[in-house]
């Protein structure tokens, strides 16, 4: 027990800062990716009801293609496509330069497309829940499109989108792992790093379970309070 406590401390021969570091990077890069994903989906939700046909087919071709891809693939199709296309462009300009894609952007980019694309039928289904009147309802008493979506259409689509966007965070939360194989020091690498070094597999691999069952109540308890928000907010109109 002695050797365990030792090897999770804070002291110069413990793990505990390289897997507290990891942990924040985690979180970090989740809270960076979802702002990003959500902002995405809606937009993409709406072009998939826009009556022009080409937004529609754009926006049923990016999803198609994001939610068919592995996530994995994604990652690596964003971290070194895009180095290889952004070198490729530097040369077509006389450019001759090492270019590098930060693991971090590239990890949001790419969960963010993965996440964008669901978060779209989400918010999709959403739109189609609610009846049409309240649109018309907006319309008759004097309010502009954007005024009708956002006093009438958007907190009720926030409400109904919610179940969803709940289950997709909790997906982005253990989809950050994968950022591990382009080298951003995540919770599943530094816990590796920590197991091969020490021998101690169980135990590392033991903690990130912890903290990512950690994370995942923590975040069910925060998506329970919005949502009995929701809810009040609801009953009160």
């Amino acid at each position: 027990m002695d050797r365990f406590l030792s090897l999770l401390s804070f002291s110069p021969d413990g793990w505990g800062d390289e897997i507290a570091s990891g942990l924040l990077v985690t979180v970090s890069l989740a809270l960076a990716t979802l702002p990003f994903g959500l902002a995405a989906g809606f937009f993409i939700a709406l072009a998939k009801q826009s009556s022009e046909p080409s937004l529609r087919l754009a926006a049923n071709i990016y999803t198609t293609i994001f939610r068919g891809l592995p996530e994995l693939l994604t990652l690596f199709l964003v971290f070194y496509g895009a180095q290889l296309g952004v070198q490729q462009l530097a040369s077509f300009l006389g450019i001759e330069t090492a270019i590098e894609i930060n693991a971090f952007v590239a990890g949001m980019v790419a969960l963010g497309a993965v996440f964008s694309s669901y978060a779209s039928e989400v918010f999709l289904s959403a739109f189609r829940a609610i009846p049409h009147g309240q649109y018309e309802g907006g319309w008759a008493v004097g309010l502009s499109s954007f005024q009708t979506m956002r006093l009438i259409i958007f907190p009720q689509l926030v409400r109904l989108a919610l179940p969803g966007l709940s289950n997709l965070w909790l997906i982005l939360l253990k989809d950050t792992a994968l950022v591990s194989v382009i080298g951003l020091s995540d919770i599943i690498r530094q816990v590796g790093i920590a197991a091969r070094v020490t021998r101690e597999a169980f135990l590392f691999f033991g903690i990130a379970c912890l903290l990512y069952l950690a994370l995942a109540m923590l975040s069910s308890v925060v998506f329970g309070y919005i949502e009995r928000w929701a809810r009040r907010t609801e009953d009160v109109k």
